[in-house]
């Protein structure tokens, strides 16, 4: 269906990253890959990169990006990865990306696109300070791009809707700030590898989703 299929997300807290690839998934067959659900599966299958994962998480230290990256290698190996992958939330760093791209040599594969969702900082504030997570099933839901069918109710399970105590203003700023400093240097280091398509995350949900498909086909 689309000609770009090896893809990486790249953008700010608050673009709606997370929204559109979900409006993604449901048209196309390409698994939705994060760094949390790889380190969930590989510590309860008790691998040997999940047990190397498992000694750094119970320290409560970040797992070195060399396993980061070997855990997101064997990950796109897998059957369901055959025909595409979108990754998101990895790479973070320049440092990630380039074990990303040897991980990705290992296996006879390269990325196709690295899609920036990009927005002003002002309406990345008001996103991130008006997000809805459902108590049942974790789901997110945002009072301005992503609102729920009924208000208070989520649209997957019908559970309650709550806002987080750490939603707040300060989180959200020191987000944007420890994007600035770690992740946004992704954008030039993939602008020199004629990778990266830029969209207008700024737009209502629908009309980013179109800008989206647009740079997919």
């Amino acid at each position: 269906m689309f000609k770009m299929k090896n893809l990486v997300l790249l953008g700010p807290p608050g673009a709606g990253k997370g929204t559109l690839s979900a409006m993604l998934r449901e048209e196309s067959s390409l698994p939705h890959i994060s760094t949390g659900d790889i380190f969930r599966v590989e510590i309860n299958k008790g691998s040997e990169l999940g047990k190397k994962a498992e000694e750094y998480v119970n320290k409560g230290q970040l797992v070195p990006d060399e396993i980061v990256a070997e855990m997101t290698g064997s990950r796109l190996e897998e059957k369901d990865c055959a025909d595409g992958f979108i990754l998101d939330g990895f790479p973070r760093t320049v440092r990630q990306a380039e074990l990303l791209e040897k991980e990705l040599i290992k296996t006879n594969r390269k990325l196709d696109l690295v899609i920036y969702f990009k927005a002003e900082k002002d309406l990345l504030i008001k996103r991130l300070t008006a997000r809805l997570t459902c108590k049942s099933c974790g789901i997110n839901f945002n009072k301005i791009f992503a609102r729920p069918r009924k208000e208070g109710i989520c649209d997957e399970c019908g559970g309650e809707l709550f806002q987080r105590p750490d939603d707040s203003y300060e989180t959200a700023v020191n987000r944007l700030k420890v994007y600035e400093e770690q992740t946004s240097p992704l954008i030039a280091f993939y602008e020199d590898k004629k990778l990266l398509s830029e969209i207008n995350a700024g737009l209502p949900k629908e009309e980013s989703y179109t800008a989206l498909l647009k740079v997919l086909k």
